[in-house]
């Protein structure tokens, strides 16, 4: 018996379709991966790197979880990084987080949700961080899309801050960071203008790029 059917036939089709295209699409994949790009993305099922960016598979390494977050303890994160920066050679990092962020809101708004809750705490510190000017907020929807920037832009900083990104950056490897987030509702990315290429300028990007979204905010 063979499970799900509707994906396989689709999977059939979409291979069929797929080398109609061009023949050596896949024997290409099949020998060499190359992307220039590590994204860092959530888990969202609505927010697929690949469609969204227009780039072929083969071109972006992926990594997702709830939130796009990424923790100094968690191997896995850390290992796709490792991979993409020491052996892939990847130029780009992208973290892009999303408006509508399930995992956000629960952060936000403290629900239990069993043991997800213990992964929310790492949001739960950027919204304790921003407590004052979430607060300030009227709007439930407003202090939900600012944290998904915040979040964003604190991932960031934490991706910056792992011995993988400064010790590139110290042999001088080519290896710029990016904070992105993505539109459900229109699905357009927005860069959120804290991008960097080196650990001295930092601090100074991210706090530039955290008044940027805190004056959009407040000035709605």
């Amino acid at each position: 018996m063979k499970y799900l059917p509707e994906l396989f036939a689709a999977n059939t089709r979409w291979a069929e379709e797929t080398r109609a295209a061009d023949p050596n699409f896949f024997s290409g994949l099949a020998n060499l991966q190359r992307p220039e790009y590590l994204w860092i993305g959530c888990s969202d099922s609505r927010v697929p790197a690949n469609q969204i960016t227009g780039l072929k598979p083969g071109e972006v390494f992926v990594h997702r979880n709830v939130a796009n977050a990424v923790v100094h303890t968690d191997l896995n994160c850390l290992s796709v990084m490792q991979y993409a920066i020491d052996v892939l050679k990847v130029r780009h990092i992208i973290v892009c987080g999303h408006y509508g962020c399930g995992g956000v809101r629960a952060a936000l708004e403290g629900p239990s949700l069993g043991l997800i809750d213990n992964w929310l705490r790492h949001i739960q510190d950027v919204r304790d961080r921003h407590m004052e000017f979430l607060a300030a907020l009227s709007d439930d929807t407003a202090r939900w899309c600012a944290l998904c920037e915040l979040n964003v832009i604190e991932q960031v900083r934490n991706v910056a801050r792992t011995t993988l990104v400064g010790d590139a950056w110290q042999r001088g490897q080519p290896l710029m960071l990016h904070g992105w987030i993505y539109g459900l509702e229109d699905g357009r990315l927005q860069d959120l203008q804290a991008s960097l290429d080196n650990a001295g300028e930092g601090d100074t990007v991210v706090a530039q790029a955290v008044a940027t979204t805190r004056s959009r905010y407040s000035a709605s």
